[in-house]
C-alpha cells in the first residue's frame, strides 16, 4: 500500500523519486515531544548521536530502525534491534508506512505523518563515478549530486568514516571539472604539526622563522588554477580557522612573514571523518567556516549501510588482481552472505585489503572468510578487548591504545582504530576520576561540555553521577 507518497520519473541518466517530506513525533514514552521533520531519503532512529532522530531510552538500540524512500513509499526497516520494532503493536522487520502509523521503538511510540511538501530525490542510473562503484540507492544518490556539481567551482565538503572513499570523491570531482588540466594539491591537516600548518597552507618568505632559508609556496599557491583538497579539515586548530576562512572568502593568502597578498584561484574540496555540525554545536569548529565549506555537503555511507554493493566491489577488486595459475578466484553465495553480515569498521578500504589477502592465500581458487583479520571481524571481539583493557587499568590511555596497534592495516585505518581505543580508555579513566561528572571531566580535558557529551555518547560510555549538580557546575564556568 503506497498511499500515493512516491512516484517515479525516468530521464536518460537520472531516476527521480517524487515523494513527500514527513514528520516523526514521539507521542508516548520518555522522549515524548521530540520531533523529526525530514526531506531526506533515509532517516535513522536510535540512541547513537549519528541517528537523525536521537532517542534517549535505555530499551532502544543504538541503531534501532530506519525509514527510507523507494518507489513504493516510506519503508520502515528494523536494524536487527535487540527489542524489536512494532507497527500498531505488531512486530515488523520491513513494512511500508501509512499516514498516522504508530511505531513503537523501545519505550517510545512515534507517529508518522507525511506532509504536503513534495520532495524530489535524484538517483543516478550509473553505477560508477570516477573510481567509485555502487549500485545501491545510497551511492547512486551521491553520484547524482556529484555529476551535477563536478563541472562547477562550488566548494564541496565530504564527510564519512575512514575508508569510505573521500579521497576518491575529491579525485573524481577534479577530473570532471573545468580545472582538470590544473593541479590537484592534497593537504592533510592531520599529518602536519600544528605549528607548521600555517606555513604549509599559505607559504612563507625567506627568514620568516628559524630554518626558513628560502621562500616556499604554500598549498594554496601550488593549487592555483586547480583544486585544493583539504583532507581531515576537522583537525585544523581553532587559531587557524579564521585565517582559512579569510583565504576562502578573499581567494588570496599572505605567506608567513610576508606582507604582500598572493592570489589563489582554487576550487576547494574538504573532507573529514568527524561530524562538523556536532563540532560547531560543541564550539570546537567555527560556524562561519563550516558554512563556507559546506556549500555542497556529501555524506558517504559506511559499507555496513550499503551491503548490496559488496558483491560488485569484491568482483571489482578480484578483477584488479592477477589471476593465480591463470584461474580466476571464485566467490560463493555463502561467502558473500558472511561478508554482508560483517560490520567492516575499515569500510571499503578494509574490504579491498581482505580480498587481496584472501585471494593471495587461497589454495582452491575460492575466496574464504577465514582470511579476515581476527581483530577486525565482528564488533564483539573489539569490544571485549576494549573492556579487558579497561579492566586491567593500564598505566596510561596511550599505553592501552598502543597495546592494540594493528600494524598490518593501512595508516589511516590503523590511526582511526588507535584513536578510538585511546578515546575510550581516556574518557573511562577521566569519568572514574571525576565520579562521573561530565562537566568536571570536560574541564580537565579542555573541551566544551557539549563536545564531551557527544564523545561519551559516541563511545557508549555511561553517565553515572551526571545529575543536576553537574549542570550547575557548568553554569558557574
Amino acid at each position: 500500500m503506497t498511499h500515493d507518497v512516491t512516484r517515479t520519473q525516468m530521464a536518460p541518466d537520472i531516476e527521480r523519486l517524487t515523494t513527500r517530506a514527513y514528520t516523526l513525533e514521539v507521542i508516548e514514552g520518555p522522549d515524548r515531544g521530540k520531533r523529526l521533520v525530514t526531506r531526506e531519503r533515509v532517516a535513522r532512529l536510535g540512541t547513537h548521536p549519528d541517528c537523525d532522530l536521537e532517542l534517549d531510552d535505555g530499551t532502544t538500540s543504538r541503531y534501532h530502525a530506519r525509514i527510507e524512500v523507494d518507489v513504493f513509499g516510506h519503508r520502515l526497516l528494523d536494524e536487527d534491534s535487540k527489542n524489536g520494532t512494532f507497527l500498531n503493536d505488531l512486530r515488523v522487520r520491513d513494512v511500508y508506512l501509512a499516514p498516522g502509523a504508530r511505531v513503537r521503538i523501545g519505550g517510545n511510540v512515534l507517529r508518522y505523518q507525511p506532509g504536503d511538501e513534495e520532495v524530489q530525490i535524484e538517483l543516478s542510473r550509473q553505477t560508477r563515478f570516477g573510481k567509485m562503484l555502487g549500485k545501491s540507492a545510497a551511492m547512486r544518490e551521491i553520484f547524482a549530486i556529484l555529476e551535477r556539481v563536478a563541472p562547477t567551482d562550488l566548494t564541496v565538503l565530504i564527510e564519512g568514516e575512514s575508508g569510505t572513499g573521500k579521497e576518491l570523491v575529491a579525485d573524481a570531482l577534479h577530473e570532471r571539472s573545468k580545472r582538470a588540466d590544473g593541479p590537484l594539491v592534497v593537504f592533510d591537516c592531520s599529518a602536519v604539526a600544528p605549528n607548521l600548518i600555517e606555513s604549509e597552507l599559505f607559504g612563507h618568505v625567506k627568514g620568516a622563522f628559524t630554518g626558513a632559508s628560502a621562500a616556499r609556496a604554500g598549498a594554496f599557491e601550488r593549487a592555483d588554477r586547480g583544486t585544493l583538497f583539504l583532507d581531515e579539515i576537522g583537525e585544523l586548530p581553532p587559531e587557524l580557522q579564521p585565517k582559512l576562512l579569510r583565504a576562502l572568502e578573499k581567494r588570496v593568502v599572505t605567506p608567513v612573514g610576508g606582507d604582500r597578498p598572493v592570489k589563489a584561484d582554487v576550487r576547494i574540496v574538504a573532507a573529514t571523518n568527524r561530524q562538523l555540525q556536532k563540532e560547531v554545536e560543541g564550539g570546537t569548529f567555527r560556524q562561519d567556516l563550516y558554512y563556507r565549506l559546506a556549500v555542497i555537503r556529501v555524506v558517504l555511507p559506511p559499507l555496513r549501510r550499503r551491503v548490496e554493493d559488496i558483491p560488485l566491489l569484491v568482483q571489482h577488486f578480484l578483477d584488479d588482481l592477477p589471476a593465480a595459475d591463470g584461474q580466476p578466484v571464485q566467490v560463493g553465495y555463502d561467502t558473500i552472505m558472511k561478508l554482508q553480515r560483517h560490520r567492516w569498521p575499515g569500510n571499503v578500504r578494509e574490504l579491498r585489503n581482505f580480498v587481496e589477502r584472501a585471494a593471495m592465500l587461497t589454495t582452491d581458487h575460492r575466496l574464504e572468510t577465514r582470511y579476515l583479520m581476527p581483530p577486525s571481524f565482528g564488533d564483539t571481539q573489539s569490544e571485549a578487548a576494549a573492556e579487558q583493557a579497561s579492566a586491567a587499568r593500564p598505566a596510561s590511555a596511550v599505553d592501552a591504545a598502543l597495546a592494540g596497534l594493528e600494524e598490518d592495516l593501512p595508516f589511516k585505518d590503523a590511526k582511526a582504530r588507535l584513536i578510538d581505543r585511546f578515546e575510550r580508555v581516556y574518557w573511562t579513566h577521566l569519568l572514574e576520576r571525576t565520579g562521573g561528572n561530565i562537566s568536571a571531566a570536560a574541564r580537565i580535558a579542555g573541551i566544551h561540555r557539549k563536545s564531551a557529551e557527544y564523545l561519551l555518547k559516541k563511545l557508549d560510555l555511561g553517565r553515572e553521577g551526571d545529575d543536576g549538580s553537574d549542570d550547575e557546575a557548568e553554569a558557574d564556568d
